[in-house]
This record gives C-alpha cells, sequence and structure tokens, in this order.
C-alpha cells in the first residue's frame, strides 16, 4: 500500500515516518510512505503557495494551482485504486471503521492544509473526501495525516508479526482492550491477576472478555450506545 502526503513542511514527518513500525514496514517494502513538498509545485518566483482570502478576514488561504498541480502530479505516479483525502476538521470522524475502510485502497494521498485553509475549488476539484481526526484545530494537517498512515498501515498484511496484533486491541469489535500485565507479579503491592497465572485459556479470555466489557462501560460507554445505534 502506499501513502503520499502532500505537505508545505515534509521536514515534520520525516522522524514519524522513519521510526518504529511504519519505518521497518517502509523499508521492507510492505507500505510506501512519502511525501511532496507542495511549494515545489508553486509558478511564483517567491515560491508563494497563499493569498489573502476574497472578501477579507483573517489569515491567509493556500492557492489552487500550486496544490492542484501537486495532487495531480502525484496521482499521475500512481496505479491501482487510489483516495485522495484532505485532513480537515470539517470532515467525517476517523475511527476503525473507517481505517478498514481506507485499507482497501491501494493508494491514499494525504492533503495538508495550512494557515486558514485551502481555496475551496481544491476539494471540488480534486478530493474524493475530508477527514477529521477529531473535534479541535491542529495548526496543519501534518500530524492528521501522521495518524491516518500509523492507522491504516497496521492493518496491511506482515506489518504487525500477526492479524492478531490489531484484532485484538482496543476499539476492535466495538470494545477496549483488556488490561495487560507484564512481571513482575507484584510491584508496589499491586498484583497480576491470579486467573493471568494459570494457563487455563478458556479462563483467561472469559476473564479478558469481561474485563474488556467492563472497561468499555466504565471508560467509554460512548462506544456501547455507538453499536446499539449502528444495528438500529
Amino acid at each position: 500500500m502506499r501513502f503520499e502526503v502532500l505537505t508545505l513542511f515534509p521536514e515534520m514527518l520525516t522522524g514519524v515516518f522513519e521510526s518504529s513500525i511504519i519505518g521497518r514496514a517502509n523499508q521492507a517494502g510492505l507500505i510506501s510512505v512519502a511525501c511532496t513538498d507542495i511549494r515545489s509545485f508553486t509558478k511564483d518566483k517567491h515560491r508563494r503557495v497563499d493569498d489573502t482570502p476574497y472578501g477579507g478576514g483573517y489569515g491567509m488561504v493556500m492557492q489552487c494551482q500550486p496544490v492542484v498541480d501537486c495532487i495531480r502530479a502525484v496521482k499521475a505516479s500512481l496505479t491501482g485504486s487510489t483516495r485522495v483525502i484532505y485532513m480537515s476538521p470539517q470532515g467525517r470522524l476517523f475511527d476503525n471503521k473507517v481505517v478498514k475502510e481506507l485499507a482497501s485502497y491501494d493508494n491514499l494521498v494525504l492533503l495538508c492544509g495550512h494557515y486558514e485553509g485551502i481555496d475551496e475549488r481544491i476539494i471540488e476539484l480534486e478530493v474524493d473526501e475530508e477527514l477529521s481526526v477529531g473535534n479541535y484545530v491542529l495548526t496543519g494537517g501534518e500530524l492528521a495525516a501522521a495518524i491516518v498512515v500509523d492507522a491504516v498501515a497496521r492493518t496491511v498484511e506482515g506489518v504487525l508479526p500477526a492479524n492478531e496484533c490489531f484484532e485484538d486491541e482496543s476499539l476492535e469489535g466495538g470494545l477496549l482492550e483488556y488490561p495487560q500485565y507484564t512481571r513482575p507479579r507484584v510491584f508496589e503491592g499491586l498484583e497480576v491477576p491470579e486467573v493471568l497465572l494459570g494457563g487455563n485459556h478458556a479462563l483467561i479470555a472469559k476473564w479478558r472478555a469481561e474485563r474488556s466489557l467492563e472497561r468499555t462501560v466504565k471508560k467509554r460507554p460512548d462506544l456501547l450506545k455507538k453499536d446499539t445505534e449502528d444495528e438500529k
């Protein structure tokens, strides 16, 4: 799977995409992650990519020409199914369901805005959908794009040691993950639950399922409500 991040600040993402699981998967060729500098497509002699908004208002707006040319150049280099996504607080909320949906594409092109946003005509001409990672505003779309790359890349075969690594994690099946423990058995008076030490896998599975539901009810009851609504 190929991820193309279009940004004015590729240096913001270099460390993220070269580190840990994503970095190793990229080096191994299991995924491809690249950043393209939108500024390199501007035709302005001063390398400007933004201008004041029509109608007045605070801040600057990213111009059509460099962004549209950047998107089209990147898309021309791709083969297979491609989805162009603009990272925006106005988009649909990014969740585990969306992760699975996006994982079905061969290529994801993630456009990162800055300043007061991008010219609306860019969205009308080249963007397939807008996506939000939460109900808050970031300085730019880079951190949001990194979240999307990380979450989707983890579902690609071979990126994690086994499918169970992500299938058993929090939010799979609509529930939070059960508590995890490691050595030592006792730490500052707190002991590992006895059931995890006995080797009875049926009892362990039952305990984990119960704790998973219990934790979801306590910490994220909204997830249970959402599942109920989805079934209607």
